[in-house]
């Protein structure tokens, strides 16, 4: 079974800011597509803010990546103690999508 979230992402473990309410919390990512990122919970209150900012570096590149995003999806594993969320991008600037694109389209091949 396809599951359409998963067409396009490739690996990507980095740690980054993620601002909830206008607080920043450190997250680290399992994944990232075009479309948006998969966060893991490191320390972060229980908030119900479904907007968030994030503020990051793709391996390799020394531009600062800022874009604002919603939660579409959350999860816990009580067995392994690890909380995260699936994040869309809602706002990037375009000079910032496409260096999401290219690292996407560069790590699909290998």
């Amino acid at each position: 079974m396809s599951e359409k979230r998963n067409n396009g992402r490739v690996p990507l473990d980095i740690y980054l800011n993620k601002y909830v309410a206008g607080v920043p919390y450190m997250a680290r990512t399992a994944n990232i597509s075009k479309e948006g990122v998969s966060l893991a919970h490191l320390i972060e209150p229980d908030l119900n803010g479904r907007r968030v900012g994030l503020q990051f570096q793709l391996p390799g590149s020394e531009e600062v990546i800022y874009a604002e995003g919603e939660v579409v999806r959350e999860w816990a594993s009580l067995s392994q103690k690890r909380e995260g969320s699936g994040v869309k991008f809602t706002l990037l600037t375009e000079r910032h999508r496409r260096l999401i694109e290219q690292y996407v389209a560069r790590h699909t091949q290998e």
